[in-house]
């Protein structure tokens, strides 16, 4: 598998033959380079959303009439891009999709879900994670969130040995936070942090994230290099 950072939030998963976006935000990004669009959008299918934020949602219609590919997450997101003809499939926390042979289950996070319109804000259903599984791993990805205590039966009931987590602070969970959350309530083998860097106000190294988890692979990612495992 090659788990591909895009900066922020946003990764590239290619997984068991499938190539899946998670809260692709591209365009804006200040640690996407422009020049490289066209390769992290290419055979992509399927694309996973968390939340409605800006910074996570704002070019999803963009990115799905580009690439044809399905968005996937909670009802009331999914919703607003179905009215607009663009393709989704929608389910919700417990529930499982399968995308090829990869199992991927919504499970809760703790933080808020909006999307900007002509109008104002509009309500977005509320933030999700999720457990992607297959080629004999699980995939924790956080979505934006705070340490909460649904934590302990996710890691108990889904064993994933890969966690992909938001650390940046400010709005999410810290690098404190994140490996607190880790130690408490996880048993990673690999650990991603992501949300930071971005903007001056978010954490900007791992390094407390390391200094945490003695024993576990913490990675920094580095934009459109593949980290492969």
């Amino acid at each position: 598998m090659k788990i591909i950072w895009l900066g922020h939030a946003s990764f590239r998963l290619e997984i068991a033959g499938e190539t899946i976006l998670i809260d692709p935000w591209l365009t804006g990004n200040p640690l996407f380079p422009d020049d490289q669009m066209d390769e992290a959008l290419a055979g992509v299918t399927h694309i996973l959303m968390t939340h409605g934020h800006f910074d996570h949602a704002s070019e999803l219609d963009e990115i799905a009439e580009k690439t044809g590919a399905t968005i996937c997450g909670i009802p009331e997101l999914c919703g607003a891009f179905a009215d607009a003809g663009l393709p989704t499939i929608d389910f919700n926390k417990g529930g499982t999709i399968k995308i090829g042979d990869v199992a991927v289950s919504m499970v809760s996070a703790s933080h808020s879900s909006s999307m900007k319109t002509a109008s104002g804000d509009k309500y977005a259903g509320t933030e999700a994670g999720f457990m992607i599984e297959a080629e004999g791993h699980t995939i924790y990805v956080s979505g934006d969130t705070d340490i909460m205590a649904d934590m302990d039966w996710m890691g108990d009931f889904y064993n994933p040995d890969i966690g992909i987590l938001c650390a940046g602070g400010h709005y999410t969970m810290g690098m404190k936070g994140a490996a607190y959350a880790a130690k408490r309530y996880f048993n990673f083998k690999t650990v991603i942090p992501c949300h930071y860097r971005t903007f001056p106000l978010l954490e900007q190294s791992a390094e407390e994230l390391m200094n945490g988890l003695p024993g576990v692979n913490v990675i920094e990612p580095r934009v459109m290099e593949a980290i492969e495992l």
